[in-house]
Formats: C-alpha cells, sequence, structure tokens
C-alpha cells in the first residue's frame, strides 16, 4: 500500500500518511481512516482505493482501457490469496507461469496490480523461500524489477528498513547486474544499460504497416520498455505510419527524417572518397551485378580519389555524365557474402523527393544511410529480422569506416529476430499493392488484407497482437504462423466483455406463431453478458410472432419442445413446408413450465416487430489459395476468387445504437464487428464484419 500511495500524485483533499505499527502482527487487518471517522478495511480495498485516487490528478495505475481496469481489479483481489499456508507456492507457481511472456500483469506498464502483489510477497515471510526455488524464476524476475522502482524501493527503506539491503541486491539483477536468461525476449540486448536504450522503428515505404511490421514496432517498444529508454520513429510517409502506430498503442520519443541528415551525408562520402574508401563507377546496371554475382572486379574501381571527387560533383549537378554514374564501396569482391562485393553507396535520382523537392540530384543509399543516420540518432540497437543476417557484416563494416573519418560516430548493436510469416498470405509491398491496384480489395485497410489498418478493422485487438508477438519468443528460426493462433488469443479478450445480440438470416426466415405469448409487444430488460453486469443491459421484446432462421426450422420437428433463448420452452405443434423442402411456417404453444436442460434445441429468435434492424453480416476468405506461397510460384495464380461473402440479416432492436468499431457476439452465429452503424432505414443496414474465432472451418 505505501508503494501505491507513494506512486500517486499529491491530492488536495488528502494528505496520506503510512507508517508501520509496532503492535501490528501478521493478522492485522489493514484500515485506512479518514478525518470524517469513516474507514476502508483490507487491502484490496485500501489499494482500489488509493489507484482511483490517484488517477484524479493524472496517474493511472488501472491501466488505458475498461477491460484492464477490470483485470487489476481481479489481480488485486488475488492478491489477498498470498499468505503463509500450504497454497502459497502453488500459487507463486501459477503466477510465475502467467509471468512467463510478460513483464508486467496487465499490459506493458506497471499497474496496481504489480503494487497489490509486489506488496504481499514483501509481507508473506515465506515469500524469501520460495524465490530462492526455482519453482517461480519468472516471478522472481518481475519482482526484482518491480522493486527496482523509486516508490517501491522508497516504502521498503521507509517500512522495512531490514529489507533495504534485499531491494538493492533485486534492483541491481533487474538492472542486469546479475540474474539469467528466463526465455520468452527476455534474453537481454547486448551492451544494453538500463535507462539509455534507444531503439528505431523504420517505416514501409507503401505507408501501411503489416503485420509483419508490426512485430518489429512492437518489439523496439518492448525493448525501450524494458531498458526505460526510448523508441525513435524514423517516418517519410508520416500519416498512415503514425496512424498505424497509435493503433499499436506505440509511445515514440521522436519522428526523424533521413533527409534532414542528406547535408551530413554528401559531407561523409567527400571524406569516404578522399579516404580510398569510395569510387565512382559507371558501370551499366546489368553488367555490374553481372560482375558482383561472379566476383569480377569493375575497371573502375581503381578510379583516383580526385576524378572520383570531381564525378561526385557531376552526380550532384545531374549532368549528363553524373547520371551515368553510382558510387561504390571498395569492400571485398571476392566475398563469399555477396552483400560485401562493393555495395553502392550514393546513385542519382532526377525525380520529386516529397519532403525535398528537386533540391538534390544524388541520394544515398539505404546500406550507406542506415548506419550512420543510426549512429548520429543516438540509436543503440538496430532490431533486424534474421532474413538479413548476411548484411550485418556489411552494417558493421560501413559504420567503421564512417567512424573513421566522422570523429565521435557510436556504435550501434545489430539484435535479429525472426520474421512473421502467415499461411495463405503474402507480405510483400509489391503483392499487397497488386492486390489494391487489381481492386481484388477495397483498399489497404481492406478486412481481408494483413496490414495493420486491416487486421483491426477486423476486429483483432491490440492485447492480441502483443501477447501473440511476445508468445513467440527469441527464436530466430523462420515459420509460418497459423492465424488460427491469434485469433483464440484474440477471443480470449472479447468474449469475457463483449454483449451479446440476435440476429437471424434474412432469406427463407421462419415465422413461428406461438399461442400462450402477447399479442402486443412485451418488454423487459436483460443483461447484455450474463457474466459482465459492465456491459449493461439491453430490451428484450416478446410476442406471439416470432422469426427464426431457416436452419432451425428444418431442424425442428412436430411435437418437439424446444428452448427460446431468454424466454422459455414452446412445443412445435406443426411444420409447414414449400415443394422444394423450404421451411415456410410454423406453429407452437408456449411452455415455460418446460425444462430447458431436456430440450434438444436451444433457438435463437427475434420478435416480428418494425423495428428490427437490417443487417449486412459480411465474412472473408483467404486472398491466397496455396498455404505457402514459394519465392518461384506466380502467386497471380493462386489468388482465391471469391473471397467475401454477405448475408442479409434482421437484428434485435438494441444494435441501432451500434456503433462504428463496436464488438458483440451475435449468438450462435459468432463475434462480429461493426463497420458501418445502422442509417435508419432498410437501404442504409449496418454492416457486420465476421471476426474469426481461431477454430478452423
Amino acid at each position: 500500500m505505501a508503494a501505491a500511495a507513494s506512486s500517486q500524485q499529491p491530492h488536495a483533499n488528502l494528505a496520506l500518511q503510512h507508517a508501520a505499527d509496532p503492535k501490528a502482527t501478521n493478522k492485522t487487518t489493514a484500515t485506512l481512516k479518514f478525518p470524517s471517522g469513516e474507514e476502508l478495511v483490507g487491502v484490496p480495498i485500501i489499494v482500489k482505493f488509493l489507484t482511483r485516487l490517484g488517477a484524479q490528478d493524472g496517474s493511472n495505475l488501472y491501466g488505458p482501457t475498461p477491460l484492464a481496469a477490470c483485470q487489476v481489479d481481479q489481480w488485486i483481489e488475488t492478491s489477498s490469496q498470498l499468505v503463509s499456508g500450504q497454497q502459497f507456492e502453488a500459487l507463486c507457481g501459477r503466477l510465475s507461469d502467467y509471468l512467463s511472456l510478460r513483464s508486467f500483469f496487465v499490459g506493458y506498464g506497471v499497474t496496481a496490480a504489480d503494487m497489490a502483489i509486489w506488496g504481499q510477497l514483501q509481507a508473506c515471510p515465506l515469500w524469501k523461500k520460495v524465490r530462492q526455488s526455482s519453482s517461480a524464476a519468472h516471478l522472481v524476475r518481475w519482482f526484482d524489477h518491480i522493486s527496482s522502482l523509486p516508490a517501491c524501493a522508497a516504502a521498503v527503506e521507509d517500512l522495512c528498513p531490514s529489507k533495504k539491503r534485499e531491494a538493492a541486491a533485486a534492483a541491481d539483477t533487474a538492472a542486469g547486474k546479475g540474474g539469467g536468461d528466463v526465455g520468452s525476449f527476455d534474453v537481454g540486448l547486448p551492451n544494453a544499460q538500463m535507462g539509455k536504450v534507444v531503439t528505431r522503428f523504420p517505416p514501409e515505404p507503401s505507408g501501411y504497416l503489416h503485420i509483419g511490421h508490426a512485430k518489429a514496432a512492437l518489439l523496439n517498444q518492448h525493448f525501450a520498455n524494458i531498458y526505460k529508454g526510448k523508441l525513435l520513429e524514423k517516418d517519410e510517409y508520416v500519416e498512415n505510419i503514425i496512424k498505424d502506430m497509435q493503433t499499436l498503442g506505440l509511445q515514440y520519443k521522436t519522428i526523424t527524417y533521413t533527409s534532414d541528415y542528406f547535408p551530413q551525408m554528401l559531407d561523409l562520402g567527400e571524406r569516404l572518397i578522399r579516404a580510398g574508401v569510395l569510387y565512382a563507377d559507371d558501370t551499366p546496371v546489368d553488367q555490374m551485378r553481372e560482375e558482383r554475382m561472379h566476383g569480377i572486379e569493375s575497371k573502375r574501381r581503381n578510379r583516383s580519389a580526385e576524378e572520383t571527387l570531381g564525378m561526385f560533383k557531376e552526380m550532384q549537378a545531374g549532368s549528363e555524365e553524373g547520371l551515368k554514374n553510382c558510387l561504390r564501396f571498395k569492400l571485398d569482391m571476392q566475398a563469399g557474402n555477396k552483400a560485401l562485393r562493393d555495395p553502392v553507396a550514393f546513385r542519382c535520382n532526377l525525380q520529386h523527393h516529397w519532403r525535398t523537392a528537386h533540391t538534390y540530384k544524388v541520394y544515398p543509399t539505404y546500406d550507406f544511410a542506415c548506419p550512420f543516420v543510426d549512429a548520429i540518432e543516438g540509436v543503440t540497437h538496430a532490431l533486424r529480422t534474421s532474413e538479413y543476417k548476411d548484411r550485418e557484416a556489411q552494417y558493421y563494416w560501413i559504420l567503421e569506416q564512417q567512424q573513421k573519418v566522422w570523429p565521435g560516430l557510436p556504435n550501434v548493436h545489430i539484435w535479429d529476430y525472426s520474421r512473421l510469416n502467415f499461411v495463405y498470405t503474402v507480405l510483400s509491398k509489391r503483392k499487397l499493392t497488386w492486390f489494391v491496384q487489381t481492386e481484388r480489395v477495397a483498399g489497404w485497410d481492406d478486412p481481408r488484407m494483413p496490414t495493420v489498418q486491416g487486421i483491426f478493422r477486423r476486429g483483432l485487438q491490440v492485447e492480441a497482437l502483443r501477447e501473440f508477438i511476445l508468445s513467440q519468443g527469441a527464436s530466430k528460426n523462420v515459420t509460418y504462423q497459423e492465424w488460427d493462433k491469434i485469433w483464440t488469443i484474440n477471443k480470449k479478450l472479447i468474449d469475457p466483455v463483449c454483449p451479446r445480440h440476435t440476429a437471424v438470416a434474412g432469406a427463407g426466415k421462419v415465422l413461428l406463431t406461438l399461442e400462450g405469448a402477447p399479442s402486443s409487444p412485451e418488454s423487459s430488460s436483460i443483461a447484455k453478458h450474463k457474466k459482465n453486469a459492465d456491459a449493461g443491459s439491453k430490451t428484450l421484446l416478446k410476442l406471439d410472432r416470432v422469426w427464426l432462421d431457416q436452419a432451425d426450422g428444418q431442424e425442428v420437428k412436430e411435437g418437439e419442445e424446444v428452448t427460446l433463448m431468454d424466454w422459455g420452452n414452446a412445443i412445435i405443434k406443426s411444420v409447414s413446408k414449400a415443394p422444394d423442402g423450404q421451411v415456410t411456417g410454423l406453429s407452437g404453444q408456449l411452455h415455460l413450465a418446460g425444462d430447458f436442460k431436456k430440450t434438444r434445441l436451444k433457438l435463437t429468435w427475434l420478435a416480428d416487430v418494425p423495428e428490427l434492424v437490417p443487417l449486412t453480416l459480411t465474412d472473408f476468405d483467404y486472398l491466397i489459395m496455396k498455404k505457402k506461397v514459394e519465392e518461384d510460384d506466380d502467386f497471380e495464380q493462386l489468388v482465391s476468387p471469391d473471397t467475401k461473402l454477405e448475408t442479409a440479416a434482421v437484428g434485435d432492436v438494441n444494435m441501432a445504437s451500434l456503433k462504428k468499431g463496436d464488438i458483440l457476439q451475435l449468438e450462435r452465429k459468432g463475434y462480429f464487428i461493426c463497420d458501418v452503424p445502422y442509417g435508419g432505414s432498410a437501404d442504409k443496414p449496418a454492416v457486420l464484419l465476421s471476426i474469426p474465432d481461431g477454430r478452423t472451418k
């Protein structure tokens, strides 16, 4: 509690004083007394109060969302079970398992859940024994990190002076001065110093991030957070990149532009020419490619520095002769690693640049610019996918040459991780652009696209994406992931909180006439989610005429007792069918005394009222028919012909108030996200997009 109180902002109407009671025992109940004489009794309720108190002054230990706040409350209640007894070690083991892929109990920062559990462990005598065993390695790692926080360290020093040295040791471990590898991504970056790590996230040239880029962005943010450092956003396509970054919940320190460093890089180029590292080459592109393939040195490789400097001036002027040339590194044309065979450093380009217009006629290549800009901006760790492992030696060599002529340029460490691939999916810019340009999809944010905007429009929660990515661990093996995995995680997040609604497919819907039911609409209020009161309530209309799905009409039999969900049982008296077998009508008798446990069919239904909301239910298939697309495949021949299925339906009256982005479950139909709200008329239906639940169809 002391740590929670210390971490909050001062509140104008309450002065908190906390001190250890010398008469207190381990059975003493914590009590918070107010000047008015009122009291709060028990650690959980006091921690919740302190957290709410701090939220009024801008310190939010409840997390960023209502879901996070509920999860925090649950963990605060769980913390009260961390007392000495036979179950203590087993509970610590479960908490440790939960933390195996997490840095905090809720979300990606410290919350009151961490404070409550940390405080209970500090106070429990058995914790010292458990932390010395190997049964709770992840919990120990988390505990050491929380102990290193100023608020927690101050609380220990204030209330438990005897534990001050233990807290200091824990802080050392959390800062990387001890401890070992505990799996997931907690493997440690090379030469990382707490508070000094700077990562960066380079943009996607299309201006839209896909799920592979999301992994890169989240990992860069993850390591920046772990080491209390910062993330730089290196951007050339501002608007959509920022939108995607915000969607991912990423907090970058600043946006930087490679083009801001063009003058320095031109200067750097001249310095490297004088140092004999760069030479001007007018070898035709196809010939240069062939020579690099076979390790043949260019006839221009031994050009003098003076001649190359002159040609560099021509390149900058965009002259006819200059345009024929590029600058290449004089590296090693016989290297087995072809990335080291004299890569290009500068090229001419007369096209308009979106920031500098036509100021420059020559531009640095990515290979030249990346090490320099990383270093000059103070990036300490550059994260790259393992497919670029062969280019790592080139990066370090180029940076070393730049450091020789540009004093003070710091080192940058590369850390590689596995590229994220999915089955039935292509992620290359060229192929995704083809889908957009050929109008196979409606745009980069189409729900079928593996872009950040596409998958979140489909209903994926950012928490699910984070959990999935961190669950991949630090493996550098390139694998193809099943989409089912990520959607299963997503379902676990949305199912406990999303409201339930009812819809009936429009095509062939069947009218059931019920004896014993009200002849005019009878309204009642029921919970939108039977296990989550926070979801609110909804209106249920009962009537003697109700609509059923055609599929349900086909299932019922004359004389059978069925359950109408949220109402009660009914006995089917007659089933009318057309010559083609379609059910055209049903009649029945309401039987509310019936036992729903004994019925075979539990049916969703809607009262036949004019207020029913017209819906368009949209489902999607993969854009690609082949599970794994190979390099030599003609992917255009693998494109699925039909990937979008729309079904007209009607929904309960409550769905008229759905807003864009609302997530719901249509009972017995699945999870959906509202893409277009109801427009108030039959020709403006609410458009709902199906959210996969992880079950393979």
